[in-house]
């Protein structure tokens, strides 16, 4: 491991000090099991494959042939099921609808640090590396925007990027309608109706993510975000060509291949515990680039925090819980070991 206590701090203002921080962390003793530091999960082999994510054709869902629009339907499913995770094409997002929401993205976060951190732009949702890591490998170099859906509307939380606002509300409402389109399908597919989710993820529950990973000199060290499921139903990421997603398949990490003209796709925790683990929340994480920096916009369809989470067919895997429930149990897991155990301490 580099030692970093002696080596001057060199970063450009509109980059927060991770350096800095990651530093801090290989400097103090270990607070929590060496265990716990550990990314792999019981059984996991240390090894990196590339992957071709499910491809999945989303036109094929308003064909006039009823064959196609079924095995669309099925693609999506198997996909959940058995990778957690799938690309779609053809899934109303216009190219240059992405276009704009990234040029936006990236003049944001070309911002002063200083500025990001103290302007209060967008719901003072400005957030960088991990407050709660006690080692190394439980920090991500990255920082991030995390925005309520329910602001997204309001002038006030734009400051100057007055600009933003329009190009991020039509961003935000396009990926709420496709989250929607695909939920319906995989709640179709275990005998719910189609917009079961209406009632359950109002549009002001559901959050947008802007992403920004700077280039790592120590990239061979850390994570640009570690490992993790996601506390939702339903994620949907929009991605640049840098690449470094990974998730686990086969007890095995397994890379992702950036495709400009495709959305990723992937369960949440929710899902699976709402399907009774009929679809999988996968864990995933980003590794850090050496040389490039890397952007991303996550759309996630969340339920309100008072909303009760139970599975949608008996026998029951899991116990019912509330959303809220379920965030500050995440929450107390990570300040006491340092990693979230999600969805099994709610099993019955």
């Amino acid at each position: 491991m580099h030692d970093l206590t002696s080596q001057p701090i060199m970063m450009i203002d509109s980059s927060p000090p991770l350096l800095h921080h990651y530093g801090e962390l290989t400097r103090l003793p270990p607070q929590i099991p060496t265990l716990e530091c550990n990314d792999l999960p019981s059984g996991a082999v240390v090894m990196k494959e590339y992957c071709q994510l499910p491809l999945i054709d989303l036109s094929c869902l308003n064909s006039t042939i009823e064959r196609e629009r079924i095995a669309c339907a099925e693609a999506i499913c198997r996909a959940s099921s058995e990778w957690g995770f799938f690309q779609v094409v053809n899934h109303g997002i216009s190219p240059e609808l992405v276009r704009n929401m990234r040029r936006e993205q990236v003049e944001l976060f070309q911002t002063p640090f200083d500025k990001k951190a103290t302007c209060g732009v967008l719901n003072n949702s400005y957030r960088w590396g991990t407050p709660t890591a006690t080692c190394p490998r439980q920090f991500s170099w990255s920082e991030a925007f995390h925005i309520p859906l329910s602001r997204v509307s309001e002038q006030a939380c734009y400051g100057e990027f007055s600009s933003l606002r329009e190009v991020m509300m039509e961003f935000a409402a396009a990926m709420s309608k496709l989250a929607r389109v695909l939920a319906g399908v995989l709640a179709e597919n275990l005998g719910h109706p189609r917009g079961v989710f209406e009632n359950i993820c109002q549009e002001i529950n559901c959050f947008l993510r802007l992403n920004r990973y700077p280039a790592c000199p120590i990239s061979s060290e850390i994570f640009g975000l570690v490992p993790h499921t996601d506390s939702d139903f339903l994620t949907i990421l929009s991605q640049d060509e840098v690449g470094g997603l990974q998730l686990m398949k086969d007890s095995k990490w397994v890379a992702v291949n950036p495709n400009q003209d495709a959305l990723i796709v992937n369960i949440g925790d929710l899902f699976q515990a709402w399907s009774n683990d009929v679809y999988k929340s996968v864990e995933h994480k980003v590794v850090a680039n050496g040389k490039m920096e890397r952007y991303s916009i996550a759309y996630f369809l969340c339920p309100s925090y008072d909303s009760l989470i139970g599975s949608c067919m008996e026998p029951s895997i899991y116990r019912e819980f509330t959303f809220g429930e379920y965030r500050s149990q995440v929450q107390e897991d990570v300040k006491r070991t340092g990693r979230k155990i999600g969805l099994p301490r709610f099993l019955l």
